[in-house]
């Protein structure tokens, strides 16, 4: 595979403390690379590094091998597509309106002909074709999140960056969404996802980066970069891997004790549980 997306020794520290410390990474061609990591493990400093939101102490970022410093904001945007966690909108735009709003970096060159089509194909493959004329007041969370990615799809970009794009959606919609990150990948495109859900990371990414503490820990297939005792260290919280059958990707899932355990618990404690409440009142 090409590497559409690299950072190098990049390198943040921000009021005396480390936020990003010498980060590898790669993007490749025909890939989904999910970021995960706890809450302050740097995740959100290194998508704002390689998008070039942030500049870096130390270290570059390159797309197709070419440094991302200096350039344009519109070669950038044509370049790759960046969907926030917050899609806060002030004005009571139509959906159609929010997705056309992808296209704006193709104005004025021969591409924006095909703008009609980019957005209409944008909205179907967000199903959100029959919400086109309601205005962003009237949708809900799950909605506005949809009319947002539908945007970035309309952006037409090689590389894709999504910031938790599965948060706000229901099962059906998570799933839609990352297969069709999925699509754009194996038609030659590159995404790279944030997201916080293990499961939802191992089942559709080719390659998970596991970031700590500013510091890469662990890039690779999902069998082997969800290990549970790395996990356990990062979250800092048992974690489980559970197989399933068929060949279905494993689940993750955190360690919790039974019913039984947590009684246990209780009563050494002296702490009086439901039970032995309700068997007092006999």
């Amino acid at each position: 595979m090409t590497a559409l997306l690299t950072a190098r020794g990049v390198t943040v520290s921000r009021g005396g403390r480390t936020l990003l410390g010498g980060v590898d990474i790669a993007l490749e061609r025909g890939e989904v690379l999910a970021l995960v990591g706890p809450n302050g493990a740097g995740k959100s400093t290194l998508l704002s590094v390689l998008i070039g939101d942030l500049t870096p102490d130390a270290g570059e970022v390159r797309f197709r091998g070419e440094p991302i410093a200096g350039r344009s904001p519109i070669s950038l945007a044509r370049s790759r597509a960046v969907l926030l966690q917050h899609n806060a909108v002030s004005f009571p735009f139509a959906v159609s309106e929010i997705v056309e709003m992808g296209r704006a970096p193709w104005r004025g060159d021969p591409l924006e002909e095909h703008d009609d089509d980019a957005i209409a194909e944008a909205l179907d493959d967000a199903e959100m074709a029959a919400f086109a004329a309601r205005r962003t007041s009237e949708l809900s969370g799950g909605e506005m999140a949809r009319a947002a990615f539908a945007r970035v799809l309309a952006q037409t970009t090689p590389v894709l960056v999504l910031d938790e794009p599965t948060a706000a959606l229901d099962i059906r919609h998570q799933e839609r969404v990352l297969a069709r990150a999925r699509a754009h990948a194996d038609a030659g495109g590159a995404v790279l996802v944030v997201i916080h859900d293990l499961s939802l990371a191992a089942a559709h990414a080719d390659r998970i980066a596991v970031l700590h503490e500013g510091s890469v820990r662990a890039v690779d297939a999902p069998e082997r970069a969800l290990d549970p005792d790395l996990l356990t260290e990062v979250y800092r919280h048992p974690i489980r891997i559970v197989s399933q059958p068929d060949g279905e990707p494993p689940l993750v899932v955190p360690a919790r004790a039974g019913r039984g355990a947590r009684i246990a618990r209780s009563a050494a404690a002296g702490i009086a549980t439901l039970d032995d409440t309700t068997a007092g009142s006999r």
